[in-house]
């Protein structure tokens, strides 16, 4: 498959990344009214490594959408989901609807990398499931759906620093224990390279965020969003059919 994964990388610093965040907040506010009067439809995925600011990015993007017409799926392992019915069902039941926008907090790619990695995925099945996830994707861009994808990136030193942070909070601590994935853990960069490989399409390419600073991680997500809200929205209001008598 054709690599056509793109990075992204924010520069600046201090305050100019704190103007540059409420600026592109409000440019984020403005490319959403098309969306809504239009009545399409976008999904975002927010994919990476615990450690790799995924939620702070995610934060910034709340801010700045409509409440009313986005929702958050915070994606997790589910024992009776993985194992009742078709693996693809629990996200047939949370795509968006005419306006609206569906966010991904981790995703089906769980199936291939964190699955996968814990062995609950066989290895038998990967190929199918990779097949069954780019029919999935194309179903929605065929729907007329947006479908932006992000990676976290992060690299082991920072990942372990926050980490680390999160610990001393016994309330994080309690919530985080348990599964976790180190960024040099060798078979997850295995399962992440033939995710890359097999899954980056021409319809729904990734979107590589580097994550090792947070601000600059949040801004270059957001300008990805954008992006690619600006290729897809209607630049023109609809038309409004006048009423005769």
């Amino acid at each position: 498959m054709v690599d056509r994964e793109v990075r992204f990388e924010a520069r600046g610093g201090g305050a100019d990344l704190n103007s540059a965040l409420g600026a592109m907040r409000e440019h984020l506010v403005e490319l959403q009214h098309p969306q809504i009067a239009h009545g399409c439809r976008a999904i975002i995925l927010f994919e990476g490594l615990q450690g790799s600011a995924k939620k702070y990015a995610l934060r910034q993007l709340a801010a700045a959408f409509d409440p009313c017409h986005f929702v958050v799926h915070s994606t997790t392992y589910e024992r009776r989901e993985a194992s009742e019915g078709h693996w693809l069902a629990r996200f047939w039941r949370q795509l968006p609807s005419a306006g609206n926008t569906s966010i991904f907090f981790r995703s089906w790619y769980r199936r291939v990398l964190d699955d996968r990695v814990f062995g609950r995925t066989p290895e038998e099945t990967v190929p199918r499931v990779f097949d069954e996830i780019n029919e999935f994707e194309a179903q929605q861009r065929d729907y007329g759906t947006l479908l932006v994808k992000l990676y976290f990136d992060v690299s082991s030193d920072v990942q372990e620093q926050r980490l680390a942070r999160r610990r001393t909070s016994p309330w994080r601590r309690s919530r985080e224990e348990g599964e976790l994935i180190r960024a040099d853990d060798a078979s997850y960069q295995r399962a992440l390279d033939e995710l890359r490989a097999n899954t980056d399409t021409r319809w729904s390419p990734w979107r590589t965020i580097d994550a090792d600073d947070e601000q600059r991680a949040a801004l270059a997500a957001l300008e990805a969003i954008a992006d690619a809200w600006g290729k897809a929205m209607p630049s023109e209001p609809p038309q409004l059919v006048a009423q005769s008598g």
